[in-house]
């Protein structure tokens, strides 16, 4: 299925597609190379926004929870790149140890949990599930919305304290699928013998937002320079602000200074290229997901105008954390549509490759607002079906599998960043 694109403004888009599209070699190319240097995140999303003039990836995930939302046609894609992750860290691996969120138990994402032990299964490893809810003694059963059950145990470390497991279970790898928001437990502290995947300071008790755009911002020079396109046309605007209490009012003055600075870069740029849109920012924490704290803006004065509630949202994120450092990124409209609700494009991927994608649909959310939340609907993309192979001869905009292996493309370049960015802030970096 590809989304109606609602929107006159598809010349500079096109534009990006075609230079994309004859590039192909090139860009390809350039990855291999890169990936020759450093080394891509386990796994990844990425939440992209097409926007008609641009299209850009506005978060990236390093624990993504919808694995369950791809396509079936796309496991084998997905088990092979799960065959190629492992091998990077234990080409031996026989058990792998898969620690969940907590205290989620939401059907959808038990769904999510039970579909990567489905992948890992298929590459031929041993996998069950360890949890970090102290609460949990013994194993405990978790249904399944088809009526299956997982089982969920408690971690142990092992006698000499260097290993960490299950009862009678010694994993040669360990994959977290919790994003560690509440902070790192002490139990995963100091593990040497075993590969911890994706590493402790991917987690957000030390990830921040603003690390991983500044390192966006140098992947997207080089592509755009590479292809010869405005890096702005696949980059959005962003800013800083920390010691910001809303509460309060702490902190105002620099987020509004921020919120304007960005506005009026945005202004400069759709004058450039004749856009007509009214620009807007999104402000959200530095750290933390699940869409929680973020509000549009389109004029640094409705800050003042903040309601106590709305205040409140900002200030607190997912475990309770209090939120006191904020990004202030350019907003990119999705001008992308499925049965008259928005949508938005979500990409997966394993190691190095895309397995697969898809559609983030709100009914009652608008082209300018965040589409993560309660509402939301997913349809599933199959970008690697035999037909999605780039069609060098279709015109732009007219090829479904052009425009998927553009998104693609635009995805690669924050995992790639997202490899700069968990780089630079390792505090073990010798392992590189």
């Amino acid at each position: 299925m590809v989304p109606h694109l609602v929107t006159a403004l598809t010349g500079p888009l096109l534009d990006l597609e075609e230079k994309i599209i004859a590039a192909t070699p090139a860009i390809e190319r350039w990855f291999r190379l890169e990936w020759q240097e450093h080394t891509p995140p386990f796994y990844c999303s990425v939440d992209l926004r097409n926007a008609g003039y641009k299209l850009a990836p506005v978060d990236t995930n390093l624990f993504p929870g919808g694995f369950h939302h791809l396509a079936t046609e796309m496991l084998p894609l997905s088990v092979q790149a799960a065959m190629a992750a492992i091998d990077k860290y234990c080409p031996d691996a026989r058990n792998l140890l898969v620690i969940p969120e907590s205290h989620n138990r939401h059907p959808t994402y038990l769904e999510n949990v039970a579909r990567l032990m489905q992948i890992f299964r298929q590459t031929g490893l041993h996998v069950r599930l360890g949890t970090l809810n102290p609460e949990i003694t013994q194993p405990t059963p978790l249904a399944l919305p088809d009526g299956n059950m997982l089982v969920i145990e408690p971690l142990e470390r092992s006698a000499n304290g260097r290993r960490l497991g299950l009862k009678d279970f010694d994993p040669c790898t360990i994959l977290l699928n919790n994003d560690l928001s509440a902070g790192i437990p002490d139990i995963l502290q100091n593990i040497h013998e075993q590969s911890l995947l994706p590493p402790l300071h991917a987690g957000w008790a030390l990830r921040r937002k603003s690390n991983h755009f500044t390192a966006y911002d140098e992947v997207a020079k080089k592509f755009g320079k590479l292809i010869g396109v405005d890096p702005w046309m696949v980059n959005p605007f962003h800013a800083k602000c920390g010691e910001v209490d809303l509460q309060t009012g702490e902190g105002q003055d620099c987020l509004a200074g921020n919120v304007d600075a960005v506005l009026a870069k945005i202004r400069k740029k759709y004058k450039e290229y004749g856009i007509k849109e009214k620009p807007f920012v999104i402000v959200k924490p530095d750290a933390g997901t699940y869409g929680k704290g973020i509000i549009s803006i389109r004029d640094a004065a409705e800050l003042k105008d903040l309601s106590p509630a709305q205040r409140e949202k900002m200030s607190v994120v997912k475990d309770g954390k209090a939120v006191t450092d904020l990004n202030i990124q350019e907003g990119v409209p999705t001008f992308e549509s499925i049965k008259e609700s928005v949508a938005e494009p979500v990409v997966y991927m394993i190691d190095r490759y895309v397995v697969g994608g898809f559609y983030r649909i709100h009914a009652e959310r608008g082209v300018d607002q965040n589409l993560y939340g309660p509402g939301s609907e997913f349809v599933p993309l199959a970008f690697a079906q035999q037909h999605a192979i780039p069609d060098l001869k279709a015109k732009p905009g007219t090829a479904a599998p052009n425009r998927f292996y553009v998104y693609g493309v635009v995805a690669r370049l924050a995992l790639l960043a997202a490899s700069l960015e968990m780089e630079r802030t390792d505090p073990n970096p010798e392992v590189y």
